[in-house]
């Protein structure tokens, strides 16, 4: 209500905060408490907080606290880091049931870093528990693309069929075409708007970079295969203008592109999936997606 947002809404534990904020937190067993980087003052996130928070927010998909660890990391790091990151689903689930009052939903996220045997598991942990559905944690966490893609083809294979699989902060269009081949439903990433805040813009022949010269007098949409508000209202080089300007309106006009362009690629390869048409349709995309520019297939 806050946000005037009607639809459905999926939140994070702060679980990647553990990662990413790793000089401000300290990690017991009870939890994780993170120092503010404004005042100083602690504030302790506990498995049950996360999820009372989470429902006090009218979450759809809730997330439990989990711990993301960085790579590479040590062996026995990683296999301390799972079996907390179980202790904590099982409080988070023990929670969840005492307080649900709508049909909100948990899902178990699954760790264990590059290792095979601490992937396997996490999902016995995390599976025993029967959630919602498994999000899998850790993986576009600095790791090699080829490597990225083997952890998720390897966890993808061992969740429970029926259940949504959820990749975490991937990706960029090949890596999001390459996990729905391993099986992947859902995602989300920073991609669109990170990206859309450089400058750079998404489209079926790729990335463009809307500062350099060659948009200066472009008067093209950014894609004239888009039907977006921006690519119907805007030309590449107004897009270039307010950048160079230093105007707040161009990121936020690359970043709706980028995300009705990541929205439409989500629907067509659901297209492709239900006609049965899906290795085709990804391997024209990607011929045609990485033919032109320097398209980095990373996290």
């Amino acid at each position: 209500k806050f946000m005037n947002w009607n639809g459905a809404i999926t939140t994070d534990s702060g679980g990647f905060q553990v990662f990413s904020l790793s000089g401000l937190r300290k990690i017991t067993d009870e939890g994780v408490e993170f120092q503010s980087h404004i005042d100083g003052s602690r504030h302790l996130f506990t498995p049950e907080s996360v999820v009372d928070f989470q429902l006090l927010l009218g979450s759809d998909i809730l997330m439990p606290l989990d711990e993301c660890v960085h790579y590479p990391a040590e062996r026995n790091y990683v296999e301390n880091s799972v079996d907390l990151t179980s202790r904590w689903a099982k409080r988070s689930k023990e929670r969840f049931m005492e307080k649900q009052e709508n049909e909100s939903k948990l899902f178990g996220i699954i760790q264990g870093g590059t290792y095979h045997d601490l992937r396997k598991r996490s999902v016995e942990d995390i599976a025993a528990l029967d959630m919602d559905g498994y999000a899998l944690g850790g993986i576009g966490v600095g790791e090699p693309v080829d490597l990225l893609n083997e952890m998720t083809a390897y966890t993808t294979s061992l969740l429970p069929p029926g259940k949504v699989r959820y990749l975490m902060g991937v990706g960029t269009p090949p890596d999001i075409l390459d996990a729905m081949a391993a099986g992947v439903d859902m995602f989300d990433c920073v991609v669109p708007t990170r990206n859309g805040r450089n400058g750079q813009a998404f489209t079926l022949d790729g990335e463009i970079q809307l500062r350099n010269a060659p948009s200066k007098e472009d008067m093209r949409p950014i894609s004239a295969e888009c039907g977006c508000a921006v690519c119907r209202n805007y030309s590449r080089a107004y897009i270039r203008h307010l950048l160079n300007a230093g105007e707040m309106l161009a990121p936020k006009l690359i970043s709706y592109h980028n995300i009705c362009f990541y929205v439409g690629l989500v629907t067509m390869a659901r297209e492709a999936i239900m006609n049965d048409k899906f290795e085709s349709f990804r391997k024209s995309f990607l011929e045609r997606f990485e033919a032109h520019g320097d398209v980095k297939r990373t996290a």
